[in-house]
């Protein structure tokens, strides 16, 4: 089932940094683009790798503001100014140099995957560098500068793709972009995260679903803490997959975060290594039954260096329908001791135990079945 597929490799992204003490570390993404060198996918013959370049202010524009975007650049270059009034400062979005730089690589990053897309020269295609899909039209939010997974759909609608389906699997609500489309008709906003209950950004609940003409085009599982592996595939296999299908997109867009992972320092989902795999072959299904194979994977969250390279690493071998093996490569391994001081699991699919008590376990599994049930019962009705 394995198509033609574009890897965005964009080492300049790197200046996307809010600092040593933030927890959306750039290396994340780095040691991803290396891992998947190292294990040979880049020299498979339906393989391509695409460059990236700044998007254009009229391309960030399809989505955010004039004021937002000249703020972002004036802040980054130095400049005094109440920027908390767009979402900057102390905390999740502190202000870093070349900060509208680093955003709008990102973007041109996912606008190069779309267009890949678009001009037939891939059938899937993915970003590592994407995924930020917290920020919203006038105001960063959630470690997101600019939405570049709302910038590509936008992009799309515009050269007359519609509909369009987004489907989001990081362990926050992907509130940007549900935000930025929920009067759309033309894009339909699938996102399965930890409930906001217990997890920023407090949204992403059943009743969200759509506005006006976008009436009905929002879907929403909001999972207790704790749910685990069950629930999360159920809520993809069972709620998005469908609603996907009968909505016949042209084009289905990712975001992957890894972050539902146990080990995550933000989060409770309680999701296991050996799900990622599984979870990842649902999504390239959907995409070929849904869109002929025509798949925009962009990363997101994930905030351990020993579990987002092999989870995404894991994703673009299923983009290209191959098995990786279970060892990584001796070199890459050591690449990373050396470059952040610490041993990475060596396996691809090794995990540790989820620490959440049993009990625990037991009453968010039956209140995760319950809300995984309102879900579909609202998308069949």
């Amino acid at each position: 089932m394995g198509g033609r597929a574009g890897l965005v490799v964009c080492p300049e992204a790197r200046i996307y940094d809010h600092g040593p003490e933030h927890p959306l570390r750039p290396q994340r993404v780095l040691f991803t683009w290396d891992l998947i060198e190292a294990c040979g996918l880049l020299t498979a013959p339906n393989v391509s790798v695409l460059s990236c370049k700044v998007a254009e202010d009229e391309e960030l524009g399809l989505v955010h503001s004039d004021n937002y975007i000249d703020a972002t650049r004036r802040a980054g270059d130095g400049e005094a100014g109440d920027w908390w009034r767009y979402g900057y400062g102390p905390g999740d979005n502190p202000i870093f140099p070349r900060m509208h730089q680093a955003g709008a690589l990102v973007a041109g990053a996912s606008l190069e995957a779309a267009r890949a897309i678009l001009e037939g020269r891939a059938e899937h295609a993915f970003n590592a560098a994407g995924g930020l899909h917290h920020a919203m039209p006038s105001r960063a939010s959630g470690f997101c500068v600019y939405d570049d997974p709302a910038i590509a759909i936008a992009w799309l609608l515009r050269q007359g793709v519609h509909p369009i389906a987004y489907v989001d699997v990081d362990v926050h609500h992907g509130d940007g972009v549900q935000a930025i489309f929920y009067e759309d008709p033309r894009v339909l906003t699938c996102s399965v995260h930890e409930s906001g209950r217990f997890l920023f950004p407090g949204t992403g609940w059943l009743a969200e679903r759509g506005t006006g003409a976008g009436e009905g085009t929002s879907l929403n599982i909001p999972l207790p803490a704790f749910s685990g592996d069950g629930p999360y595939l159920r809520a993809v296999e069972e709620v998005i997959a469908p609603a996907v299908r009968r909505f016949r997109p042209q084009v289905v867009v990712t975001q992957n975060g890894a972050d539902p992972h146990h080990a995550d320092p933000l989060a409770h989902l309680q999701v296991t290594m050996p799900t990622f795999p599984r979870l990842y072959r649902a999504l390239r299904d959907i995409a070929w039954d849904a869109a002929g194979g025509k798949w925009l994977a962009l990363g997101g969250g994930g905030y351990t260096f020993d579990v987002v390279p092999r989870a995404w690493a894991m994703l673009f071998a299923t983009m290209l329908d191959v098995e990786l093996p279970e060892e990584l490569p001796p070199a890459w391994l050591a690449m990373a001791k050396v470059r952040i001081g610490q041993d990475l699991t060596p396996l691809l699919h090794a995990d540790t135990e989820p620490e959440a008590p049993a009990e625990q376990r037991e009453r968010a599994d039956a209140e995760a079945a319950g809300v995984v049930d309102a879900a579909k019962a609202l998308v069949s009705g």
